[in-house]
């Protein structure tokens, strides 16, 4: 049924449609499945290359165990709002984290990162971070020293002097911004590798194609992050004839 569980052979249909390069929505309608579901399946089990039935299999009954032994939702704990399912919300946390680590983010960074991402606040203290994510508080903050140096989270303290994380509305934008800064100094740093190894050497050619080519990107990456922002930045609470909903004060 598309709204159960997934079998183990839907599963084997799955990693023999990606290894004929089908997309997720066609191996969804031949599943009679939604393509979110199948999305979900594969970013959680290592993604479509590495996507492998049986492991994908195990893990998901790994997770059931442990899900039905763990202890029940504390006092401290918040429910879900908006009629959200818990199951459906831990599936697509785990799916958004599991992109995240593939693209380059340590583990526990990247679901500190998602923790932020799915709040509806955008923002949440360490405290509750460490509650929602059961791990040590130095986990978090190691995992927040190293997104602000990517500058997609900052810190303010609130009213109770409490520390508290934050993903701002713009927070690709400002991470864009630094990736194509990050490039440019690559650029910077190729060009100096001209002068060093001599103008007409090999090595010198492939580091002048480089600086060229990062010069290139980061131009681009920054005028199209800045064309977009103006284009299609909108704040929570926007709608077509109305005001802009105020964003709450951070002092």
């Amino acid at each position: 049924m598309p709204g159960g569980r997934l079998t183990q052979q839907e599963r084997q249909q799955i990693a023999l449609g990606l290894a004929d390069g089908l997309a997720y929505a066609e191996i969804a309608r031949r599943l009679d499945r939604p393509t979110s579901t199948v999305t979900r399946e594969v970013m959680r089990n290592g993604g479509p290359t590495a996507y492998r039935a049986d492991l994908a299999h195990r893990a998901t009954e790994r997770r059931a165990h442990r899900r039905k032994h763990a202890p029940s939702r504390g006092q401290g704990a918040p429910a879900q709002a908006h009629g959200r399912d818990d199951e459906a919300v831990r599936e697509y946390e785990e799916a958004f984290t599991t992109l995240l680590t593939q693209q380059g983010l340590p583990k526990m960074t990247a679901r500190v990162l998602t923790c932020l991402f799915i709040a509806d606040a955008g923002s949440l203290t360490a405290s509750e971070l460490v509650q929602r994510l059961q791990v040590s508080a130095a986990s978090v903050s190691k995992a927040i020293a190293f997104l602000e140096d990517q500058g997609l989270v900052s810190r303010e303290r609130d009213e109770r002097r409490r520390e508290r994380y934050f993903v701002d509305d713009d927070v690709w934008y400002q991470s864009t911004i630094a990736s194509a800064r990050g490039t440019a100094q690559v650029a910077e740093i190729a060009r100096q590798g001209v002068a060093v190894l001599g103008r007409d050497s090999p090595a010198a050619v492939r580091l002048e194609n480089i600086a060229r080519f990062s010069d290139f990107m980061s131009e681009s990456i920054l005028r199209a992050a800045e064309q977009v922002r103006e284009v299609l930045y909108t704040r929570p609470g926007t709608t077509r004839g109305n005001t802009p909903t105020p964003r709450p004060d951070r002092r």
